[in-house]
Parts: structure tokens; C-alpha cells; sequence
């Protein structure tokens, strides 16, 4: 999917929503266990619920990979499920990877080729050689681990290195990689007032932000510090949207949820 594509979706629904996928087999409806896929059944009902609300989806790859082969082909049944019935939705595989080479080759290969998905999460530490053999595909995003919302994002991410921060240094070094315009970035909700200073480095790139919801960030200050003339924002909800109920009507409940932010966001964007 162009970036064109993805900001018409946005002005078309009101929405710059993006909807966490990150199923687990503890908290979905206790009636899925019985299905032969319980995995891909919760996905395929919160996506026929939501789909209109949102304009991108992101399935967060450990919680496939943590139920083997059985998870893999439930990840693998919901994109193909994406792809098939709602092509105009932004795929986003939060896997956060990150490796040199052909290693990086590869992990672009099953995301973007074989599984078909938009973007792919990357964490930059390794550099320049692991960060451009994902650029080097076409019309896919690759979206950089710059300022995460978790407390131990302190621990490096804000350190000074050479009297700048290093996410800064990340954001600055990685505008000079090869096909650099395929890249985005993942800011979290709850660094909201970093936002500022991180346009004046990026100012036309998309930002990834998670942490609206549970982990108490704020949509407006998202907004008001975060959004480009193209928006430029996908702000993520996983939790607060796809475990809005635990009985039979968890899609609707789900959509309910999803409508709140949705709606939030509509405000905003007039």
C-alpha cells in the first residue's frame, strides 16, 4: 500500500485508528475454545466489526508465535483474511525484528512477500544493514523503534549521546538510509510531549503510536503535538477495543469501543 493510499483511507473515515490484534487465548470468549481455530474465529469477528472504524490493523507476532504452528496459521488465516476482504486496510506485523543482511533479507521476505503484509516492525539498534534491506521493497513500510511508551524506554532511548538523545540520533541517522521515505515510526502515546521535537526531525513521516487506552496516554495531546498536514498518525488501541467483552457480543462490544475512539478522532481532525 502507497502512503496515498493509506491518508485517503484516513480522510475518507474520519479515523487515523489502528486495532491491535494481539490475541490471546486466555482472554478471548470462553465459547471460541471450541472452535477448531479459536484464534483466527476472534480475529475474523473483531475485524467484520471494526473494519469501518479503523484503517489499519496490527497483529503483534508474539502472541501467534507463542502457540507454535497452530499460531502461525492463524496469523497467516487472518492476513490472507485482510487481504482478501478488505484490501484498502493498512497490515501492520508488530514482530520487531532486526538483523544484518541476508538475515534481514529474509525476515523481510516472510512479512512482506510471503505473508503479504504492509509494514513490518523493526528495532534499529543493529543499524544501517539491518534497517535498509526492508527499504529496499516496494510500496512496504518499515516502521523503526524510536521512543517507545514502556518505563524502561529510559533506560537507552532518552540517554545523552554526545549531548543529543539517542532516539533523536536514531531519527536523524536513519532519514539518511537508502529509500528512507518508506520509513515510519513508533512513538508512544505516553511520550506525547516529545512529539514536537520529534517533527522538527520528521515532520512528513508517519508515526506509529501506541499507548492510547490501557497505558494511559492522551489522544488529544497525540493530536495536537503529533499530527502533519497528512495526519500522519496511526494511533494503536489493542486491549481497551478487542477485549471490550469477554461474552458472546464481544465484536459488538468491540465496535463500540472502537467507535468511541473513532469518533474522538473525527473531532479532531476537523
Amino acid at each position: 500500500m502507497t502512503t496515498e493510499e493509506l491518508v485517503a483511507q484516513i480522510r475518507l473515515k474520519k479515523s487515523f485508528l489502528c486495532i491491535g490484534l494481539d490475541t490471546d487465548l486466555e482472554k478471548i470468549p470462553s465459547h471460541l475454545l471450541k472452535e477448531e481455530d479459536p484464534i483466527f474465529e476472534f480475529n475474523k469477528a473483531i475485524i467484520d466489526a471494526t473494519h469501518h472504524l479503523c484503517v489499519a490493523y496490527k497483529p503483534n507476532i508474539a502472541f501467534y508465535e507463542a502457540y507454535g504452528i497452530k499460531g502461525w496459521i492463524a496469523l497467516d488465516k487472518t492476513i490472507k483474511y485482510l487481504n482478501a476482504n478488505y484490501p484498502e486496510l493498512f497490515t501492520i506485523a508488530d514482530a520487531k525484528r532486526g538483523d544484518i543482511g541476508n538475515t534481514s533479507t529474509r525476515y523481510a521476505k516472510a512479512f512482506f512477500e510471503d505473508m503479504e503484509f504492509d509494514s513490518v516492525t523493526i528495532a534499529p539498534y543493529m543499524g544501517k544493514d539491518s534497517v535498509e534491506p526492508f527499504l529496499a521493497f516496494k510500496n512496504k513500510h518499515t516502521i523503526l523503534l524510536a521512543l517507545t511508551s514502556n518505563k524502561g524506554a529510559y533506560d537507552f532511548q532518552t540517554k545523552l549521546i554526545n549531548g543529543k538523545e539517542l532516539y533523536k540520533e536514531v531519527l536523524e541517522t536513519s532519514i539518511t538510509y537508502k529509500n528512507s521515505e518508506n520509513l515510519m515510526y513508533v512513538v508512544g502515546a505516553t511520550k506525547a510531549t516529545y512529539l514536537s521535537e520529534i517533527r522538527e526531525i520528521i515532520p512528513n513521516s508517519f508515526l506509529l503510536v501506541p499507548g492510547v487506552g490501557a497505558q494511559g496516554g492522551s489522544l488529544e495531546d497525540v493530536y495536537k503535538y503529533g499530527a502533519n498536514k497528512q495526519i500522519g498518525l496511526l494511533v494503536n488501541s489493542s486491549r481497551g477495543i478487542i477485549y471490550a467483552s469477554k461474552d458472546e457480543d464481544f465484536a459488538q462490544e468491540a465496535a463500540k469501543s472502537a467507535l468511541v475512539l473513532q469518533e474522538q478522532m473525527k473531532k479532531l481532525m476537523h
